[in-house]
């Protein structure tokens, strides 16, 4: 486990998006929390790039990026811990890349928790750029929930 100051409390870090991958390590981060007592901290980003819409796109002004991630992380929430549950979650929305995001939100965590890609039949069986960086760059255990496979 990483080295903590005297008396700091344990904790994991889950990133989510709201897709069905994140909720799924939403969904295992949050029965590892229960069973180690251990305060959730889960982690939505969220980051505009110039390039994303084309060079020298203006934003308009009542686009609100940050509160849309508050929604879809209060939605996630709702929707795979409930209300009334035992463990300590502490939402956090933050401006960035999602990877180094993660990284920080995880330094001094007993673990970090992401999804894994899940686009298709061979898509899904690659790890996806975010969970790559934090598997081969975090200061803790990573874990990769996968999806489960879709009954047919």
């Amino acid at each position: 486990m990483p080295d903590r100051p005297e008396g700091s409390e344990h904790f994991i870090v889950v990133g989510i998006d709201g897709s069905e991958e994140s909720k799924g390590a939403l969904t295992w981060a949050a029965h590892q929390a229960e069973l180690t007592g251990a305060e959730l901290r889960v982690v939505i980003s969220w980051h505009i790039s110039s390039m994303s819409y084309g060079y020298g796109m203006i934003m308009p002004a009542e686009v609100d990026f940050e509160g849309a991630s508050r929604d879809v992380l209060e939605a996630t929430l709702k929707e795979v811990i409930g209300e009334g549950h035992a463990i300590k979650v502490a939402p956090l929305v933050v401006q960035g890349y999602p990877a180094p995001v993660l990284l920080e939100a995880a330094h001094g965590a007993d673990l970090l928790v992401v999804g894994s890609r899940g686009h298709g039949a061979f898509a899904g069986m690659l790890l996806g750029s975010v969970g790559e960086h934090c598997v081969t760059h975090a200061a803790c255990p990573v874990v990769v929930v996968r999806r489960p496979p879709q009954a047919t």
